[in-house]
């Protein structure tokens, strides 16, 4: 799971209903991850982020810890960091504590008081550095601030292995924004979580405390609080599974029992042991992410993961035609 995967709907009653229903009409039903994240839910992850079993904020920080000063130079002086789903910037100020002259910092992200929020403390600590942020939702096209124009060279920073919370498909489009966004100079440095032993992978998303369960829940709370639904969280329970056909972990709150929850006034039906999805996880291969890059036209010019081989950042450029 990863913080704020996509933009809530437009925040008006009728497009959030619609939102919901839109996926409870589904086989199986299902809900937009998006619901976990009211300020209830992200204190929760940010718990989640902190419990023994799940691996992959540490791991990936500690890769950053270790190597941020080798993407650095491989990046190059003076260019223009442009990050999607910026969140607390924690792994972002190791990368920016060893860049040479950049040019400029763009985080990109749909909550606007967050941005702001993380951008000025950025702006104080950094004071040289131009920081430029832009509200917006970047699976969606968006003008990249007038600063980035004098940039050697652009670089999509996606951390968080946020893609996996895409099917193959919108993550194959959003690697294809991020190649246009750069230009056939500049470089996407991207973090992926890696296929691993499943016994880890379980536990990392079904904790002992039940933190992970009370986060799942959560979005039945925030979807109850801002349409009017009745969801009884007591009769749903939380499991996570592994596919394997698809290679992913799957999010799922399972009905207790024949139940009806009304939505707005119109009545979903949900039989006892009924599934319903609420976010996917996909694991990747360093194999399979290089044919995923590929029809995007990146192709991955370093590696770097933990000891374990849990977790991997790739920096990724364009394809040089022949």
């Amino acid at each position: 799971m990863s913080k704020r995967p996509n933009a809530l709907p437009a925040p008006n009653a009728d497009a959030l209903t619609s939102n919901v229903l839109d996926g409870l009409r589904k086989t199986p039903k299902e809900l937009s991850a998006v619901w976990f994240y009211d300020e209830y839910g992200s204190t929760l992850f940010d718990s989640i982020c902190e419990l023994p079993e799940y691996y992959l904020t540490r791991t990936e920080l500690g890769i950053m810890q270790m190597h941020a000063a080798e993407m650095a130079q491989i990046i190059g002086p003076q260019a223009a960091l442009i990050e999607f789903g910026s969140g607390t910037s924690q792994k972002t100020r190791l990368l920016l504590d060893h860049l040479v002259a950049p040019v400029a910092y763009v985080p990109v992200d749909i909550a606007r008081e967050h941005l702001i929020e993380a951008a000025g403390t950025l702006a104080r600590d950094y004071p040289t550095l131009q920081i430029a942020p832009v509200c917006a939702d970047f699976t969606q096209p968006f003008d990249l601030p007038k600063q980035v124009a004098s940039a050697q060279r652009r670089v999509v920073y996606f951390p968080g292995s946020t893609l996996g919370n895409f099917s193959p498909e919108q993550a194959a489009q959003l690697l294809d924004r991020m190649h246009k966004i750069v230009g056939n100079e500049g470089a996407v440095l991207i973090g992926i979580d890696l296929k691993k032993d499943l016994n880890v992978l379980r536990r990392a998303y079904n904790d002992a405390a039940g933190v992970t369960a009370e986060f799942n829940l959560n979005a039945l709370r925030h979807i109850n609080r801002e349409i009017g639904a009745n969801f009884d969280l007591r009769n749903f329970q939380h499991e996570a599974l592994w596919v394997e056909d698809a290679s992913r972990i799957e999010m799922h709150l399972i009905s207790k029992r024949d139940q009806t929850v009304t939505v707005a006034g119109t009545p979903v039906q949900f039989r006892r042991g009924e599934h319903m999805r609420t976010e996917y996880c996909h694991k990747y291969t360093l194999e399979g992410f290089a044919n995923l890059a590929a029809t995007a036209q990146l192709s991955a010019v370093r590696t770097w993961t933990d000891v374990e081989k849990k977790f991997a950042v790739q920096l990724l450029e364009p394809r040089k035609l022949q």
